[in-house]
């Protein structure tokens, strides 16, 4: 049995190595050069970058596909605990460092809001019954019967999941700056606080039980190490190829044609491509369910990304690993960003510092950092061939009044990607940067299935797909599917 995975994102390599474990022949295509999706891995002049994801929360995701052939991840990997997780910097230059020791955190809540800390406690309870729920138990079951996700309904209404994270992160903590800080989680995967559901919380309990880590050597490292796997157990991998559209006949997928031309059979097919470019670019409308077009057409997008990739000839210790560069407007500025579509004067950024842990990162005497500011995907309509440029330069000038004195003096190296390349490079829809957004009618069953409604043999993991975005959640899609297909016996 041939089992052909599409895209070779963290969804499409967990899948090969799980249909590898269950006896298939795999193959897996990507068109870009490197395997990873969007963690993707620059270098310029000794400058390096992690393109994508570089928080690491559920590392025990990573053990288990390693644990399927024997193998131990940490052999391979080496992860370091950070400390902070998040430094939160603030328009009035307050900062609140989250992360560490259950101590360190409400050491920081009391500095700025003592009262907030019995809340923030409370909060962590609320949000570990939402994890054993919606992670634990959930997380890696198929939702594809309507039935079944109407039997979760009570305990969803229970955990008070019909709340957005605002609503219910307000509901505990009293002070905004605390409210902003433990509201911003969606963001990480493309849903706006204000309209996620709020099941994203269990986020809080996820970071507090297992911790937020960085792999030395970046998030490519763990990919490297993956894609060896992949290669012992004699997984085939074709980069630099793109497919063209599905090969099926009647209602069954046989496989693939590539845009060369090529055609490549499979028993089964799993894309880890963006649902709504694979249902929309890879299959006739006539093979389409009718509820897969109405999902399509009434999908709303998470937001757009712009990332400032660049290094400095002088290095920055004060500047943590992780910093939350919070703007003056909060809900405003989202309401601009996701709904609206405006791509506002001001911003809020995620500045990563890898630097701060892995000096490998930049020459001696250097720091290496990357800068990601959401913006409007494309349905926007922005000129980002203008646009990218005037935001590199306003960014640069707010970091330099504020976190990283004389930047625009020791800057080097820099380059930036936009939604635009989002579209071109990823194949996302409307450049979006986690495919559709995380809120309550997109999520669960309202999602895009892992098994395809109207096609045999066709299986959908990746960020659009159940549980959703992030790395826990695009390794957990694979986790879905593996319960879907068959064991191969041998003959």
């Amino acid at each position: 049995m041939h089992a052909l995975i599409i895209g070779g994102g963290f969804g499409g390599i967990a899948s090969a190595l799980r249909f590898k474990a269950k006896g298939y022949d795999v193959t897996l295509i990507d068109r870009c050069p490197q395997l990873g999706g969007r963690a993707q891995a620059f270098e310029r002049n000794g400058f390096r970058h992690d393109a994508g994801p570089t928080v690491i929360t559920a590392s025990f995701l990573f053990e288990e596909l390693f644990a399927l052939f024997g193998e131990t991840f940490s052999d391979h990997v080496s992860l370091v605990p950070l400390t902070p997780w998040y430094r939160f910097y603030f328009a009035d230059g307050d900062h609140f460092d989250y992360g560490g020791t259950l101590e360190e955190t409400l050491a920081e809540i009391r500095r700025i809001e003592p009262a907030d800390c019995e809340r923030y406690l409370q909060l962590l309870d609320h949000s570990k019954r939402i994890f054993k729920v919606g992670f634990t138990e959930l997380s890696a079951t198929p939702f594809d019967s309507f039935l079944f996700m109407v039997k979760q309904i009570p305990r969803l209404i229970g955990l008070q999941s019909y709340k957005t994270v605002w609503q219910l992160v307000s509901h505990y903590l009293k002070n905004d700056k605390l409210r902003q800080a433990f509201s911003i989680q969606p963001l990480l995967v493309g849903g706006n606080p204000f309209d996620t559901t709020s099941i994203y919380c269990l986020i809080h309990y996820l970071e507090r039980a297992y911790g937020v880590q960085f792999a030395m050597g970046g998030t490519q490292a763990i990919v490297s190490a993956l894609e060896k796997l992949m290669l012992r157990q004699g997984i085939e991998i074709q980069l630099n190829q793109t497919v063209e559209r599905l090969l099926v006949e009647a209602d069954t997928v046989k496989g693939v044609v590539l845009e060369g031309g090529q055609t490549i059979e499979a028993d089964v097919v799993v894309s880890n491509a963006d649902p709504a470019y694979l249902y929309q670019h890879m299959l006739e409308p006539k093979k389409q369910s009718f509820f897969t077009r109405l999902k399509i057409k009434k999908s709303q997008y998470s937001m757009g990304l712009f990332v400032l990739y660049f290094g400095t000839t002088r290095t920055y210790p004060s500047i943590a690993h992780h910093t939350i560069w919070m703007g003056e407007r909060y809900q405003e500025l989202l309401a601009d960003i996701f709904n609206r579509k405006i791509l506002s004067e001001d911003f809020s950024l995620y500045l990563h510092r890898p630097t701060a842990t892995d000096k490998s990162f930049a020459p001696d005497g250097c720091d290496s950092f990357y800068v990601l500011c959401p913006v409007p995907n494309l349905q926007g309509g922005q000129d980002w061939s203008v646009e990218g440029p005037a935001l590199r330069d306003r960014i640069v000038l707010a970091l330099e009044k504020t976190v990283l004195p004389e930047l625009s003096s020791v800057i080097t190296e820099d380059f930036f990607m936009t939604p635009k390349d989002f579209e071109h490079d990823y194949l996302s829809e409307h450049g979006a940067g986690f495919s559709i957004s995380p809120i309550f009618t997109q999520s669960a069953w309202f999602r895009f299935h892992n098994r395809a409604e109207s096609l045999k043999n066709l299986y959908l993991v990746g960020a659009g797909t159940h549980p959703g975005a992030g790395l826990p959640g695009v390794i957990s899609s694979a986790k879905v599917v593996d319960a879907l297909i068959p064991k191969v016996t041998p003959t």
